[in-house]
């Protein structure tokens, strides 16, 4: 896996990635902090809307901003996205209001809702191949796993020392460090073609192609699925531990550390499982463990009640691994799904739409926790994830080959694209395009 690093434009972006990832822990840490200092005992209510202003930035801002910046540059994008997002950060520390809070976090998440898909199409143009791709999904996977890991540990070690304003400084150098690291890449310029299209095009063709493709669909519905499972383990981890267990701030990071421990065993174990297996069944076991873990810990609790710690800890780490199984693998569907130069629009789409699931599934998760109790939130998600999983089931069929025939009795005889493939019906790998705007479903 480490391998692939000897790729000199991967490893830059993968390190900035890294370090931007950093930087992003230390601002949850220091938010957190921010939120205390100005509400008090209401920091919760302000962190809870900071994280909706996040998702609404996410789902409704991602296909916009695809769309606007397809005409420019994808260095520049991403630069200019890495330093707007450093100059929100510089400005939080200064914040005297709940409302200059809510306002900056909606700028910054709108940065990285231009940052991130545009980022993650990047990656397949870098590495063609699929299973150095594949290997870097595993890499990206344990980026954000040890950024959950290591973030709070680093921010606890300087805020021995220094203010909580220090560490959006971090934040700031993240983002400024993973800025230049860009700058100084060679990439991979993205496809004209899109760009030249009408604005209201470019901005409904990534959802359009998304929700045309059967293996897509069924990815929308493994993201509900996961989402479901993890807001469960994200939002009520907490209330877990400190309530039921009676643990302290130290066991909560042991808890999320087993859920992160698990995930990155994930990552590292889908390389070579997917060099044997296809992706369908891969994601769709890691959607069905989640559903018998979360439906299982339900009956458990509520026949029994919460397990010994060391056995809450392995579930947790279970949780992690599934959920990986889920999530790493999607973007080998989204390169396979989409040509070079709509690849941008396919991953925004996938942003978008794989956050408006959590944007349910998050305050589900909050709201029938406080008011049901754990057991009826885990069967209410769990029924939830098993209805993704029945739904991906059923969009994504096991038996669609690669090459798929098809006829094209629209284009004329001399079009380019029949003389390619010798003649109006045949067989190649298919994808959405102004060729084939409809899945071929008999041929």
């Amino acid at each position: 896996m480490i391998g692939i690093l000897s790729n000199r434009s991967f490893a830059a972006l993968f390190a900035a990635q890294v370090v931007a990832l950093l930087g992003t822990g230390l601002l949850t840490v220091a938010l957190g902090l921010l939120a205390y200092d100005l509400a008090g005992d209401r920091a919760g209510a302000v962190l809870g809307t900071a994280l909706t202003i996040k998702m609404v930035a996410y789902v409704g801002l991602s296909p916009i901003a695809q769309a606007l910046v397809q005409r420019l540059p994808r260095r520049a994008v991403l630069v200019a996205a890495d330093l707007i997002r450093a100059a929100v950060a510089l400005c939080l520390p200064f914040v005297t209001e709940i409302w200059q809070v809510y306002a900056l976090i909606f700028v910054l998440q709108a940065a990285s809702a231009t940052f991130t898909p545009a980022f993650q199409a990047t990656i397949p143009d870098i590495l063609p191949d699929e299973a150095d791709y594949t290997r870097a999904l595993s890499l990206s996977r344990l980026a954000y796993d040890l950024e959950n890991l290591l973030s709070p540990a680093l921010a606890g070690l300087l805020l021995t020392v220094l203010s909580y304003n220090a560490l959006f400084l971090g934040t700031v150098l993240g983002f400024a460090v993973s800025a230049a690291l860009i700058a100084r890449t060679a990439l991979p310029p993205a496809g004209g073609e899109v760009a030249q299209r009408p604005f209201r095009e470019r901005l409904t063709r990534g959802t359009r192609i998304y929700l045309a493709t059967p293996r897509l669909r069924g990815l929308l519905s493994l993201n509900l699925a996961a989402s479901a499972a993890g807001a469960f383990v994200l939002v009520n981890t907490v209330v877990v531990v400190r309530g039921v267990y009676g643990g302290s701030e130290s066991d909560l990071a042991v808890a999320m550390a087993a859920f992160g421990a698990g995930s990155m065993a994930g990552a590292l174990m889908l390389p070579r499982l997917l060099d044997r297996l296809d992706d369908r069944p891969v994601m769709l076991g890691g959607a069905q463990a989640l559903v018998a873990l979360t439906l299982g810990l339900a009956a458990t609790v509520w026949a029994a009640g919460w397990p010994a710690w060391p056995i809450f800890l392995a579930l947790w780490a279970l949780f992690g691994l599934a959920y990986a199984c889920v999530l790493t693998p999607s973007g080998r569907l989204l390169r396979r799904s989409a040509h070079q130069q709509d690849r941008p629009a396919v991953f925004a789409a996938q942003f978008a739409l794989s956050h408006a699931c959590w944007l349910v599934t998050y305050p589900l998760a909050g709201w029938a926790g406080a008011a049901l109790g754990m057991v009826p939130t885990l069967a209410l998600l769990s029924g939830l994830a098993l209805l993704g999983v029945g739904a991906a089931r059923r969009l994504w069929p096991a038996d669609t080959p690669r090459s798929l025939p098809h006829e094209h009795p629209d284009l004329p005889p001399d079009h380019p694209h029949l003389r390619a493939h010798g003649g109006r019906r045949h067989a190649h790998p298919f994808v959405i395009d102004d060729e084939h705007r409809v899945w071929p479903t008999h041929g």
